[in-house]
């Protein structure tokens, strides 16, 4: 297959998930295989909170749109650009192993293998088994060819060159050790922290809330974590993250924040809170769901300094430009295809595989 035909595939991919909104699912004439697809698509999308708790349909459809936006000419276009896929003599079995935190969150591997004309086996998340599967037959139905280069593995995992794993730091260590032999991109825990400096604006704070609550928080690119200065007052950022207080409404939200809110009091903890979010003074990254923690500064150079030798820790940084390469307010969840997992190339990676 020439690596046109693949981009063009994955265009049309776009174009298909581009037809599907909360608001409105509109379905176009200038897209392919629609007859065949456009329907079903739709009840998964109303089905896969019977699947995966945690998969409302406000949420999968985000997902969908972010991908939609994503898989344009000129997005693949600005991507691809930066590599040479001459060294790429043969293709490779590469065995992807996926988490399911949230929605079609191990589609950018699966889209990087095969579009360096690899082969992909994919193990998908218990907690995610339906929404990738999907695509993949889609994918087929307007491309043939990927028929031969797409498989969904259940069992043990054969014949496989090389192999990307996403999980916890406790299956990080199983995967390193299983996987020695094979070259690999073995993903461990992180978490997204925002560093504010008390002028951040209400509509830059009302964006943050967006980095905090985007698929209830379960994301390693959610913000868990906010760096304050000394004396900073939360009054201005509860009154921005206000307009999300229907997440509260959600039954398994509000059982963590009731459960976490909890365990913190009993633990004689100092709390701020607002009815649906605790705020705990805390030096971890990773907090649980429906809890942010904070730390203040006074030295922000020193702060820089800790960031850096904390990278490993952090998945992405928003700030208002204070910090190198940070990311905007509200920017977290709609990641560019050049913006890899924890800072590693996988395109080249899977180039020299």
């Amino acid at each position: 297959m020439l690596q046109n035909e693949k981009k063009q595939s994955f265009i049309e991919l776009g174009k298909f998930l581009s037809q599907f909104s909360e608001n409105d699912c509109k379905k176009h004439n200038n897209v392919l295989c629609n007859d065949l697809f456009f329907d079903d698509f739709i009840k998964l999308i109303h089905l896969s909170q019977s699947h995966n708790g945690w998969y409302t349909p406000e949420q999968v459809f985000f997902s969908i749109q972010s991908w939609a936006n994503a898989l344009t000419e000129e997005n693949l276009n600005k991507w691809l650009s930066a590599y040479s896929f001459d060294s790429v003599k043969e293709s490779k079995n590469v065995a992807l192993i996926l988490a399911g935190n949230i929605p079609l969150v191990g589609f950018h591997d699966f889209l990087s293998v095969l579009i360096t004309g690899h082969n992909v086996l994919v193990k998908t998340s218990s907690n995610d088994q339906h929404l990738l599967p999907f695509l993949a037959k889609y994918l087929i139905a307007i491309n043939p060819d990927f028929a031969n280069k797409i498989t969904f593995v259940e069992g043990k995992l054969e014949n496989f060159d090389a192999v990307i794993a996403t999980g916890s730091n406790n299956t990080a260590r199983y995967f390193e050790y299983y996987f020695k032999d094979k070259p690999s991109i073995i993903r461990k825990s992180r978490n997204s922290i925002a560093v504010l400096n008390g002028k951040e604006t209400k509509e830059q704070l009302i964006a943050l809330g967006e980095d905090i609550f985007r698929y209830f928080g379960l994301g390693c690119r959610n913000v868990s974590k906010l760096f304050v200065p000394e004396g900073y007052k939360f009054d201005a950022f509860f009154e921005a993250i206000f307009e999300y207080q229907d997440v509260i409404h959600y039954e398994k939200y509000a059982n963590n924040y009731d459960y976490n809110k909890a365990v913190f009091l009993m633990s004689n903890f100092k709390l701020l809170d607002n009815g649906f979010l605790t705020l705990k003074e805390d030096t971890s990254h990773a907090s649980p769901i429906s809890s942010v923690f904070y730390e203040t500064y006074n030295n922000i150079e020193d702060l820089k300094q800790r960031l850096q030798a904390e990278n490993e820790q952090i998945q992405c940084i928003v700030s208002d430009n204070m910090i190198e390469n940070s990311i905007l307010f509200g920017k977290t969840q709609t990641p560019d295809l050049w913006d890899y997992a924890d800072n590693i190339d996988t395109i080249s990676f899977l180039l020299i595989t």
